[in-house]
């Protein structure tokens, strides 16, 4: 027969024998209290997922724009971390670093497009309010002409996002991040 191991009770820490390998507690008064705890955990979860649901139901669509911009954001700066700052060509390892975009946001129809968007150095996107001279020059050493071309044509394009469509691009952008944080 198998020799029995010592447990530490998950109520009051004592050193016990179960009797069966799935035993967690030493007795009745143990055995009840855990469930009492299991019970409040599980309706703590329960209200935070229906806390969450409720949150996402009361999202305006400005609220899931600033949520995807943010994920977008953290994408560009994980995807361009070695590449160093687009508009001057500093090393951004160890330094605060945005995500710039050629064009600002403000242009809804390439807000998300990841050609219009590059990692750039605090001074120069915040301080020299994007440095967009040296961004223009420097901006084919990572896109082509043509997609420079296609972003200065296209610039004006309306574009409506619905609260189903940001949600799927957050989920799209997290997934790419998740993957980035990876290597």
């Amino acid at each position: 027969m198998k020799e029995r191991k010592a447990k530490k009770c998950k109520i009051c820490g004592i050193n016990f024998f179960p009797h069966k390998s799935t035993q967690k507690v030493c007795n009745y008064q143990c055995a009840i209290a855990y469930s009492n705890q299991q019970m409040r955990l599980q309706a703590k979860k329960i209200a935070r997922a229906e806390k969450k649901e409720y949150y996402e139901k009361m999202m305006t669509l400005s609220d899931h724009k600033k949520k995807v911009q943010k994920i977008f954001n953290k994408f560009i700066r994980l995807r361009d971390q070695e590449k160093g700052c687009v508009s001057c060509g500093i090393s951004l390892i160890n330094r605060k670093y945005d995500a710039g975009h050629f064009y600002p946001s403000t242009y809804e129809g390439i807000r998300f497009n990841e050609q219009n968007v590059h990692a750039q150095c605090v001074p120069c996107n915040r301080n020299k309010h994007g440095n967009l001279h040296e961004y223009r020059k420097r901006i084919t050493e990572r896109i082509t002409q043509d997609q420079l071309d296609w972003l200065d044509e296209n610039r004006y394009i309306k574009l409506k996002l619905l609260k189903d469509e940001l949600k799927e691009l957050y989920e799209y952008y997290k997934k790419k991040v998740k993957d980035y944080e990876k290597l």
